[in-house]
């Protein structure tokens, strides 16, 4: 990776960048520069299927932070489905590295029967860096599409504040770097942002220990143990739906909603 932190004077003409040193480059386009913006500075980053450009610009412009409004959302990510929405939404989880698993191995192995530095492993290397890569652009695709998904209906959205390098040092590790929690918290904000929905994190503790009905706490449960009964006020339902519903309410109490039980709700109705 090569950065070029000094863009000044004339840099972009259709379908060509000029960079420091190396001159003008022909390249493609993805999206418009902004009316008014300046080209601060260009990242070169070579991958297996090219060499990519990332340009930083620089524009005035006033940008307006979103404000708790319209329906709100809790999301419980976890293994068993990735993620689980406080409206009963439940998506499992792609395993996009684990399902690549085996022909990564094919290939490694074809690799290490190569002669070393000759073209015949440079090209194996090459097809594992593609499968590599091939595996990172679907993980971030889903994720993206799931993000815009969720802000369709919500005007608000509460995640848990996860300590997402313990979880990868544990015993799950390899298949929560699979799941790709971070990114997907990214992205999920990145989402928010552009689509004007307001977005928070909240504390994750007991989160799965609390009945989201009447508040009282039913103890840590067994990883089998995929329903939540609350022995206080009978409330059944998934055990990560009713996770997101404590997230949701820790958001609303947060941002100063007024937050009803959902045994209130059922008496109501």
């Amino acid at each position: 990776m090569s950065v070029f932190p000094q863009m000044q004077g004339e840099r972009l003409k259709p379908g060509m960048v000029n960079l420091p040193v190396i001159g003008w480059v022909k390249f493609r386009q993805s999206r418009e520069i902004p009316n008014g913006g300046v080209v601060k500075q260009a990242r070169v980053v070579k991958r297996v299927s090219g060499w990519y450009v990332m340009l930083t610009v620089q524009w005035d412009v006033s940008v307006p932070s979103s404000t708790p409004h319209g329906e709100g959302v809790g999301i419980d990510v976890g293994l068993t489905s990735f993620i689980a929405t406080s409206n009963g939404l439940t998506v499992k989880r792609p395993r996009f590295f684990v399902d690549a698993e085996r022909k990564l191995k094919l290939l490694q192995q074809r690799v290490s029967r190569k002669r070393l530095g000759s073209k015949n492993w440079h090209k194996a290397q090459k097809k594992v860096a593609k499968l590599h890569e091939y595996v990172v652009n679907c993980r971030k695709d889903w994720h993206s599409k799931l993000s815009h998904q969720i802000c369709n209906d919500a005007g608000m959205v509460f995640v848990e504040d996860l300590n997402l390098v313990g979880l990868s040092r544990g015993m799950l590790g390899k298949h929560c770097l699979d799941a790709g929690f971070g990114q997907f918290f990214n992205i999920l904000e990145q989402t928010c942002f552009k689509r004007g929905v307001y977005f928070q994190k909240v504390d994750s503790r007991k989160t799965s220990q609390i009945c989201p009905s009447c508040g009282v706490e039913t103890g840590k449960k067994e990883l089998s143990e995929r329903t939540h009964v609350c022995s206080n006020c009978g409330y059944t339902t998934d055990r990560d739906v009713a996770a997101a519903q404590v997230v949701l309410q820790r958001g609303l109490a947060a941002v100063g909603h007024t937050v009803k039980m959902l045994a209130v709700r059922v008496a109501a109705r």
